[in-house]
């Protein structure tokens, strides 16, 4: 197999976990020696098959049965990458920290409770979120960690009880420099008197990392937990904390510091966002004439620019296309949390499926959300925002640009009477 491409194993790797049969060993090893190769170009190929074709698909169809498959594939993959991690040790652990049990101990000899970054942006919304929110009301006298990169954790700031423990994960990194991070940070969650709260979250590759102590692990396997049942992942989330931890079911949150940009002006916010997935474009002149038809004398429309490289070009080709007066329409750089911040205080926000349309379900900010390229039905189940506020959500399915188009000016219409 030494001529086989790094996706084409994948893909093929992929095809035997979908049908629950036993991968060829020569398969998996073959892709393995890719993603661990001392070349950086090979391990970067390897890796980013092993996770953005096998990992994420398999936890994109939200099928329960798939995680058995998933921790018994990865757990291979981490023992291959840290040696002195044993695969069926691995596993067993897994199969333990699985199965919900209620926190019994006394909240107040809880001197640290470690939420796990889910490390994409609108899961933290969505799904991290309500965690953090039980271990804020269970713990009162414990500190309350973030644990992730440091723009995550700017999303609670404002919050003084969130504290960080700042972890750096390269989505785009090597299977190794995934892994890299796990022996400080097992260290450091081993702190006496301590729990760990796991969202599914990638930094203990969804559970499957040993980190903190067994018998103070809390984990939510949001991959099956609401079986097979149609809820979206925020309520999900809150009802296994309070099966966990008891109370009411926490809703998500956010708490950035507050920001004073634009704060004289009635504002719009739009992201035409996807998080490097294409498929959840709508092609052609869709973005262009949404803009256009925000536009009016009476507020400011802000789209945010993203991360950079092409998503920042393409929303000023965008925006520059429209032909509207930068003081009417706008491309802004900002962090995220400001952007979030901007969110909150919005007559309105639109956008595709990504982080921001949680940040607006969780503020009550009126949203229109154009969900499409999807994995399956439900991946939409899971992943639509869900809040108190008005929500229009298109389901861009249809492949005519212009009625999806015209879906998204009705929605707006509505949410402006």
């Amino acid at each position: 197999m030494a001529n086989t491409s790094p996706s084409d194993l994948a893909g093929e790797l992929l095809k035997y976990c979908l049908r629950g049969e036993v991968w060829p060993a020569s398969v998996l090893d073959a892709l393995l020696d890719r993603a661990t190769s001392e070349d950086s170009e090979t391990a970067h190929e390897g890796s980013r098959a092993l996770f953005g074709i096998v990992a994420e698909r398999l936890s994109d169809l939200f099928e329960p049965a798939l995680c058995d498959v998933y921790a018994d594939l990865f757990s291979q993959v981490i023992a291959r990458a840290l040696p002195e991690l044993d695969a069926a040790e691995l596993l067993a652990r897994y199969r333990r920290i699985r199965r919900p049990r209620r926190f019994d101990g006394n909240p107040d000899r809880i001197r640290n409770v470690f939420v796990l970054s889910r490390v994409t942006l609108g899961a933290d919304v969505a799904v991290t979120s309500p965690l953090l929110r039980v271990a804020l009301d269970t713990f009162p006298s414990a500190d309350v960690y973030l644990v992730g990169p440091s723009k995550n954790w700017e999303i609670f700031a404002g919050e003084p009880r969130v504290r960080h423990l700042p972890v750096a994960y390269g989505r785009n990194a090597t299977l190794a420099g995934r892994l890299q991070i796990w022996p400080d940070l097992r260290e450091q969650l081993l702190a006496p008197d301590s729990i760990v709260i796991d969202p599914d979250s990638r930094l203990s590759q969804l559970g499957l990392l040993p980190l903190g102590r067994e018998e103070g692990y809390f984990f939510f396997e949001s991959r099956s937990y609401g079986g097979n049942g149609s809820e979206a992942l925020a309520a999900l989330a809150g009802r296994w904390a309070a099966e966990t931890f008891g109370g009411l079911e926490p809703r998500p949150f956010i708490s950035p510091v507050p920001t004073s940009k634009f704060s004289g002006d009635p504002i719009i916010t739009v992201s035409f966002g996807v998080g490097e997935n294409p498929a959840k474009r709508i092609p052609g002149p869709f973005e262009e004439k949404l803009l256009r038809d925000l536009v009016n004398p009476d507020t400011l429309v802000l789209v945010d620019r993203g991360a950079g490289g092409e998503e920042s070009e393409r929303v000023d080709r965008v925006v520059a296309r429209t032909g509207v007066p930068s003081g009417r329409l706008r491309a802004i750089n900002c962090a995220f949390a400001d952007f979030a911040s901007l969110i909150a205080r919005s007559q309105l926000y639109v956008g595709y499926d990504s982080s921001g349309q949680h940040v607006a379900a969780a503020c009550g900010t009126p949203l229109v959300t154009v969900f499409a390229g999807f994995a399956a039905p439900r991946t939409f189940e899971r992943w639509r925002p869900t809040g108190n506020g008005p929500i229009e959500i298109i389901r861009a399915e249809d492949p005519d640009p212009a009625r999806v188009l015209a879906g998204v000016f009705g929605a707006i219409r509505r949410l402006r009477r």
